[in-house]
């Protein structure tokens, strides 16, 4: 099985001991990216991966290009274009205080690249999942536009289609809305990621606050507008503070509504990537299992592992991924 991810890779920079950031003399870097952790996950688990993203002509980018290589994610087909490598700082918050990012990505490589830069042909021609978020499409119109032909190529070639339907506020600075871009986008995939709030905004669900559950008959509807898309999923979290939080997750089929039970994470050590990370280990759930629940708890125990791991991708085996599933949660020294 093969899978093929597309999206910007940032150099992420962090002050060390959940130091604020104006407490900084230093900071930790390392590359991230929403589909890239995606793509790095898998890799860990032994699917073939491959990134599809454009670096900057310089020594950043080749560093960048260095790294996904290095985690085992196929690089051929990603290019060197004018602009710069996105960046941004991540000020790690401890018990009562919060985690903040600041972005400074504008004018990136990636957002300025053409419809045409990539050839979608020949990049699926093998490929068996394709997988997105809707930080793509909020970049710049040519993303968007870039992301509508890959998805079209995939539709054509009956290549499974995933999204994250990730909203960001400070993003979506070019003339055009969500509402105006994302429909199009979903029209074409399989599995989407989003809550009843994301329905309802980006695509006109309205929610039915009399129903029982929201999330199932939101999603219902989902699929009667947009017939390709066969299961929408969520996750949700609560925040006892930065370092406690309990996360779980539910799926709808079309037929049966699924969850799994609460993972509480205390402490947490790095919570960036946690939503990346279940992703990664929903997908490989769906390739792997027989039975969407076992695919949904392997997710959730993923992402839970993510929390305690440093960087933005989890680098998890799936041994320690099935070892959670089975209930171990003690830590203990494995020799």
């Amino acid at each position: 099985m093969k899978i093929v991810t597309f999206g910007e890779v940032m150099l992420r920079l962090s002050p060390p001991n959940y130091q604020k950031i104006e407490q900084a003399t230093q900071f930790e870097a390392i590359y991230g990216g929403c589909e890239a952790n995606v793509a790095i996950s898998l890799a860990h688990f032994g699917v073939q991966a491959s990134h599809i993203t454009a670096f900057p002509d310089n020594a950043l980018g080749k560093s960048a290009m260095q790294y996904l290589r290095q985690q085992g994610v196929e690089t051929k087909f990603i290019r060197f274009e004018n602009g710069r490598l996105g960046l941004y700082f991540l000020e790690t918050g401890l018990s009562i205080r919060a985690s903040q990012i600041v972005y400074d990505r504008y004018d990136s490589a990636f957002s300025n690249i053409k419809p045409n830069t990539f050839d979608w042909d020949e990049i699926l021609k093998d490929a068996d999942w394709f997988h997105w978020s809707g930080i793509t499409p909020a970049l710049s119109l040519e993303c968007a536009q870039s992301l509508q032909k890959a998805l079209n190529v995939a539709h054509k070639k009956k290549i499974f289609v995933s999204a994250d339907v990730y909203f960001r506020s400070n993003l979506w600075r070019y003339g055009k809305t969500p509402q105006e871009i994302l429909p199009s986008l979903v029209s074409k995939s399989n599995l989407i990621l989003a809550n009843e709030n994301n329905m309802e905004e980006f695509f006109g669900i309205e929610k039915n606050k009399k129903d029982a559950n929201t999330f199932v008959e939101s999603a219902k509807k989902i699929q009667e507008k947009y017939p390709s898309v066969q299961k929408i999923v969520d996750t949700e979290r609560i925040s006892h503070s930065a370092t406690h939080n309990e996360i779980s997750a539910k799926l709808w089929d079309g037929k049966n509504f699924l969850e799994t039970n609460r993972i509480s994470i205390n402490p947490i050590l790095d919570r960036i990537g946690g939503g990346d990370a279940f992703v990664a280990g929903l997908i490989y759930g769906l390739m792997t299992y027989k039975g969407d629940q076992k695919a949904l708890n392997f997710g959730i125990c993923a992402s839970a592992l993510k929390h305690t791991i440093n960087g933005d991708a989890n680098i998890a085996t799936v041994q320690e991924v099935e070892n959670l599933m089975q209930g171990d949660f003690t830590g203990k020294l494995k020799r």
